[in-house]
């Protein structure tokens, strides 16, 4: 059911496009179609809304038949920006965007139609979902608009209960976010060792300020999830990546967290100003390159371990990570929870 407030929103959207010249006439259309599952079942799902520039299912990687095929729920993309303003030097925003002028510098999409593509798929009380808005941007670039990005977003998912907004970041601009009721909203903040954000995360905050970040949003209400992503098999990494662990753990418990491991697709090394990170990069797959399986494996099993045996947490899952690897760490695929779904 619409609520007076959705439909007064509604109205004032389609009021201003009109004033402005374009041809708005009704809501966009919401699609569907039968999707593959990762139990290979057919689910009606929400595919993508209007001509799918602000929301549209994330359906790039298939259902996994191979050993080296990776696996990755489909999930539905918010996009309503482009781009960051940090420079990790692995970043696939890079390659994602060689062909614009701009490149990645972060640019956000007309809030007009972010509202009337948003609140035509909230009429439709489908499956329930979350909704990525950080898949192609940081999803905290907008907080120096008045009124800060984030605020409009989350006011929107406010007027329905179906879908959440899931905000992806490696800022440690909440100021904004600690204002506002956490409602129908996670926040999952991507986090990595010391030496390795040192070294090629460059202009993102250093992980502890994203770990401070992170536990005044928890301590808000907010759900946080946490990204240990990617995980770079650097001299005394196993240190590095406890000490990681500890500081995360000693300032709040994530809602879930998710590990992934260096993946270079082609585009992004042919377009990254350094390169040094893909030295790691050995093994194919059918989402780029990564580093040697048994680097990977040794990796996970480390950070599944230690996390089990120190803190009781088992409510983790692996990133964009193939069919075999699953398998050898002996998890169902199947069950995933990781950072894009419920």
């Amino acid at each position: 059911m619409i609520t007076l407030n959705r439909w007064l929103s509604q109205k004032k959207i389609q009021k201003e496009l009109n004033r402005d010249g374009e041809n708005v006439g009704e809501m966009p259309k919401v699609f569907f179609d039968f999707v593959p599952n990762l139990y290979g079942k057919r689910e009606k799902r929400v595919v993508k809304v209007g001509d799918g520039s602000i929301v549209k299912l994330f359906d790039r990687t298939p259902i996994p038949q191979k050993p080296s095929d990776v696996v990755c729920p489909h999930f539905l993309e918010l996009k309503w920006a482009n781009g960051c303003c940090f420079n990790c030097s692995w970043c696939y925003l890079q390659g994602t965007f060689r062909f614009l002028e701009r490149g990645k510098r972060p640019f956000i999409k007309d809030w007009n139609k972010i509202s009337l593509h948003l609140n035509a798929l909230f009429e439709h009380n489908s499956k329930p979902e979350i909704l990525n808005a950080g898949e192609l941007c940081d999803s905290l670039i907008g907080e120096n608009q008045n009124p800060p990005a984030s605020k409009r977003l989350i006011e929107l998912f406010a007027t329905q209960n179906n879908y959440k907004l899931l905000l992806v970041t490696k800022s440690d601009r909440v100021d904004n976010l600690i204002r506002i009721e956490p409602e129908n909203v996670i926040v999952s903040f991507s986090i990595n060792a010391i030496p390795v954000a040192e070294r090629w995360e460059i202009g993102a905050p250093s992980p502890r300020k994203r770990i401070k970040a992170a536990a005044k949003l928890h301590e808000c209400g907010y759900p946080v999830r946490v990204r240990i992503d990617p995980i770079v098999p650097v001299e005394n990494w196993r240190i590095y990546y406890q000490e990681l662990i500890r500081a995360i753990f000693s300032s709040f418990e994530p809602e879930r967290i998710t590990l992934g491991t260096l993946r270079g697709l082609s585009t992004t090394i042919r377009c990254a100003k350094d390169t040094s990170w893909a030295s790691y990069l050995e093994e194919k797959s059918n989402w780029g390159l990564k580093p040697r399986f048994d680097t990977r494996k040794e990796s996970f099993k480390f950070i599944i371990d230690l996390l089990r045996e120190e803190y009781g947490f088992t409510k983790v899952a692996l990133c964009k990570e193939t069919l075999k690897m699953w398998e050898e760490l002996g998890a169902d695929y199947r069950e995933i929870r990781c950072n894009c779904i419920f």
